[in-house]
């Protein structure tokens, strides 16, 4: 008898690879039932790691998205899935404890069957604990080998850590090749070492299209023994995404592999859907060049997941940079040059910090690592000049166990800022915070949700939630969506309205912020006495990279606020950028007399955020 194959539609992934956002919760459901007619699906990706993040910030409750999603699909007896990042959580940053325990909890009642955990450090103490919360939820876990070639990454390495989590009582392995640089001989090992090791193990393969050895590597795994198949569907499909169903299902056929049949009719619809929510809002954050393969990321092993965001992030860094060059006197850099610059400076840092598997939130840290050495080298400064905190904590062990050593230089510089390296279970780092969240609610008069799963959205994204709830969010989608409407309808654009002038009155200087529209400026506290200090005076605390200005990064931070004396390094506030928050300290003691933005502002590198006297 032929063996049979069955595929995943990972939906949720096809937007995440191709751009920032993902559809709404009506546009979900009215795609579903073609999906289902296509016939050809025994398991569907539904949401995970940045779709319900996405969902908040263009103002949409991802509880209520992920509920009306799944339905449909358990309706006609076909398996939801999920990502999942471990220690993580859906974030970026590490998770408290019982925030971990409940998100399984809700997540299993909101309609999703399986999750799959993966930890880019492939540390197995961030893996287990979720294998056992998903289980005690009731869901089906499957545990990831996040795949990457590099001289630490080989074929024993991936069929022990397999072991590891089968014994742990993982009920699945994915092999999750998030860059596509799997190579296909070994990943065909990998998979008949697995099964070799139990037979009856169900393993899923997913892989991004990008380097181009997908199919190569789909037709491996799958005469190792592979069960499931992960792939995209056009527009969607190749580039920054997924191998194509139609393709790697007539691949499989004619490899003597038993296939389910595609329903063409249900997929033209399918597809005629998907190109309509392209064309509503998506195809908006979607850059041209994610629709290309492109075999320069086999060097980087940058992910297909987060290319779709990066591309559209470049833009904002290379409009940045190129304005400081201007400034300066020297030549523009076009994106083709700084995508260059990017990938072979991730080339270089990649071993410099233990080789993490490139995959959130380490691909994300490795390359903003890489893109501000990048920015700062071109503007004359030195490499390692701006490392995030979050980034420390990678190097310094907070996040788990890096598979290689952290090159002398940086841990030369830990020591010299006073940093120490830890080898504590990471989630000794991240104390219970429920309860905390729990009052903040009632404080805020929000409902906790059915099956607390209000709660767990706040406790896993705080600050993403509370935008939502007071309306920020949506309307700070709104108006970006609108200015790129308006940008691509008239590409002339006229000249740049100026944000703050500054006055001089009875021998006093003052700085006044300027609105426009709809827009309110952003008043300059008054809260605290200056001591001797004037309010208002003072040098300028500018920021030293585009983003969002926050005053604190989470709610365990007290704001600074005029008045406040600080000291030379103290952390004045954070700037978000490329998903990290990124520490503004004091370049000198003194006294803050203005805070020139509000928290949650969008401010470009130089503007002034705050005054120092």
């Amino acid at each position: 008898m032929k063996k049979e194959i069955k595929f995943s539609l990972v939906f949720r992934d096809m937007w995440q690879s191709a751009g920032k956002y993902q559809p709404r919760v009506d546009q979900l459901v009215k795609v579903a039932p073609a999906i289902i007619r296509m016939g050809c699906f025994d398991r569907v990706e539904t949401n995970g790691g940045g779709f319900e993040q996405v969902n908040l910030l263009y103002g949409e409750n991802p509880n209520k998205s992920v509920r009306e999603w799944t339905k449909p699909f358990h309706e006609a007896g076909i398996q939801t899935h999920m990502l999942d990042r471990a220690l993580n959580g859906l974030r970026m940053s590490p998770c408290p404890k019982d925030v971990r325990r409940l998100f399984y909890k809700v997540k299993k009642a909101q309609g999703t069957d399986i999750t799959r955990i993966f930890c880019g450090l492939n540390d197995t103490r961030n893996v287990i604990p979720s294998i056992q919360y998903a289980k005690e939820a009731g869901m089906i876990a499957q545990a990831s080998l996040c795949i990457t070639h590099s001289p630490i990454h080989t074929v024993e390495y991936y069929v022990n850590l397999a072991k590891t989590f089968i014994d742990a009582g993982a009920d699945e392995i994915c092999l999750k090749d998030m860059a596509g640089i799997g190579r296909p001989v070994s990943l065909g090992k990998i998979v008949a070492g697995i099964k070799a090791y139990n037979q009856n193990i169900v393993i899923q393969y997913h892989s991004h299209a990008g380097p181009g050895f997908c199919m190569a590597s789909i037709l491996e795994v799958a005469k190792a023994g592979c069960d499931y198949i992960d792939t995209g569907m056009s527009p969607l499909s190749w580039g920054t995404g997924h191998a194509d169903i139609i393709a790697v299902q007539e691949m499989l056929k004619d490899a003597g592999f038993q296939v389910k049949e595609i329903n063409m009719e249900a997929y033209m619809e399918t597809r005629t859907l998907i190109q309509e929510m392209y064309d509503d809002f998506l195809g908006y954050y979607i850059p041209s060049l994610n629709h290309v393969n492109n075999s320069l990321l086999i060097k980087p092993g940058l992910p297909g997941g987060m290319m779709g965001s990066l591309m559209t992030d470049l833009e904002d860094n290379l409009k940045s940079l190129n304005k400081w060059k201007t400034k300066n006197g020297q030549p523009e850099l076009t994106t083709d040059q700084l995508l260059i610059k990017l990938f072979d400076e991730v080339a270089y840092v990649w071993p410099k910090v233990g080789y993490p598997c490139l995959v959130t939130p380490f691909s994300q840290y490795v390359k903003n690592l890489a893109l501000m050495n990048v920015i700062q080298m071109e503007k004359g400064k030195e490499r390692w000049s701006m490392i995030a905190d979050n980034i420390w904590d990678m190097i310094l062990g907070k996040s788990g166990q890096l598979p290689g050593p952290v090159a002398q230089e940086l841990i030369d510089m830990a020591k010299a800022q006073g940093r120490e390296f830890e080898a504590n279970d990471p989630q000794s780092y991240y104390p219970d915070k429920l309860d905390e969240f729990r009052a903040e609610m009632k404080e805020n008069g929000w409902e906790l949700g059915e099956d607390d799963e209000e709660l767990f959205e706040l406790a896993m994204h705080p600050e993403q939630y509370r935008a939502y709830k007071s309306g920020k969010a949506k309307a700070d989608f709104e108006k970006d969506l609108a200015d790129r409407k308006a940008k691509k309808n008239a590409p002339a654009a006229s000249a740049e309205l100026p944000k703050q002038v500054k006055v001089s009155l009875n021998g006093q200087t003052y700085e006044v912020n300027i609105a426009y529209g709809a827009d309110q400026p952003s008043a300059v506290s008054s809260q605290g006495g200056t001591g001797n200090a004037v309010q208002g005076q003072g040098e300028d605390l500018l920021a030293p990279l585009e983003g969002k200005f926050y005053l604190t990064k989470d709610n365990s931070e007290t704001p600074k606020k005029v008045g406040d004396a600080v000291q030379e390094g103290d952390v004045l506030g954070y700037i978000e950028a490329m998903k990290t928050f990124n520490a503004i300290r004091a370049d000198k003691s003194g006294v803050i007399t203005a805070i020139l933005v509000n928290s949650g502002d969008s401010v470009e590198e130089d503007d002034p955020i705050m005054k120092l006297a």
